[in-house]
C-alpha cells in the first residue's frame, strides 16, 4: 500500500476525489492519504482530511517564512513516508531539495491542456478565463510530474472536454472540474504501477 501525501491550498474537491477513490475506487488496496498538509491552516481541504480521520497539518506559509515553511513541509512528508507527494490545487512552488528527493514521484493537476495555459500565475479561474478569451473548442486537466518549473514535468495523463461558443469561463471550469476528478487517481495508480511511456 502506497502512502501519499496531499498538498492543498484551497477546498480540496481533488484531495477529495482521491481519497474516495482509495476507498472504492481505483486506488481502493494500492494507495492511501497518510497526511494532507496545507500552505493556509484554515482551508476546508484540512477539514476534509480531519473528516475522514487523516492527518492534516495546516502550515501557516506567511508567518513562518519560505525557507522555516520549507523546512517543515520536508519534515513532515519525511516524518510520514510518503511515496507519492500528489498536489491537488497546491499553489506554491516545491523547494528543489524536496524536487530532488522525490524526483518522478510528485505530481500534479493542472486544469488545462498542458503544456497550453500553463506557468506561473496560471491556476484556477486565470486558466478559463484565458481558455475562453483564447476562443478554443476544447480544454480538459493533465496530470504531470512535478519538477522545480510550473507545470513543465512529463504529462502522466490527459483528459479533453468540448467548450461551446456561449461557455463562460465558470462553466469551462466545471466540466474540467468533473474531469480532474476522474483522472487524477487514474494518474496515480499508472505510477504506482510503473504504467507509464
Amino acid at each position: 500500500m502506497k502512502r501519499l501525501a496531499v498538498l492543498v491550498s484551497g477546498g480540496g474537491s481533488n484531495l477529495q476525489s482521491i481519497i474516495d477513490s482509495s476507498k472504492n475506487g481505483v486506488l481502493k488496496n494500492i494507495a492511501e492519504v497518510c497526511v494532507v498538509i496545507s500552505n493556509k491552516p484554515e482551508v476546508f481541504g484540512l477539514e476534509r482530511a480531519r473528516k475522514e480521520n487523516i492527518k492534516a497539518v495546516g502550515l501557516d506559509y506567511k508567518n513562518l517564512g519560505e525557507k522555516e515553511y520549507n523546512r517543515q513541509l520536508a519534515e513532515i512528508i519525511k516524518a510520514e513516508k510518503a511515496d507519492l507527494i500528489c498536489m491537488a490545487g497546491y499553489l506554491k512552488k516545491l523547494p528543489q531539495t524536496i524536487v530532488a528527493d522525490y524526483k518522478k514521484r510528485i505530481l500534479n493537476i493542472h486544469p488545462a491542456l498542458l503544456p497550453k495555459f500553463g506557468g506561473k500565475g496560471m491556476y484556477g479561474h486565470f486558466v478559463h478565463e484565458a481558455v475562453v478569451k483564447s476562443k478554443e473548442t476544447k480544454s480538459g486537466a493533465t496530470v504531470h510530474f512535478a519538477d522545480e518549473n510550473y507545470d513543465t514535468g512529463n504529462i502522466i495523463i490527459q483528459k479533453e472536454v468540448q467548450i461551446n461558443e456561449t461557455d463562460s469561463p465558470q462553466d469551462v471550469a466545471k466540466k474540467v472540474l468533473k474531469i480532474e476528478h476522474e483522472i487524477y487517481p487514474l494518474a496515480i495508480k499508472k505510477v504506482i504501477e510503473g504504467k507509464l511511456i
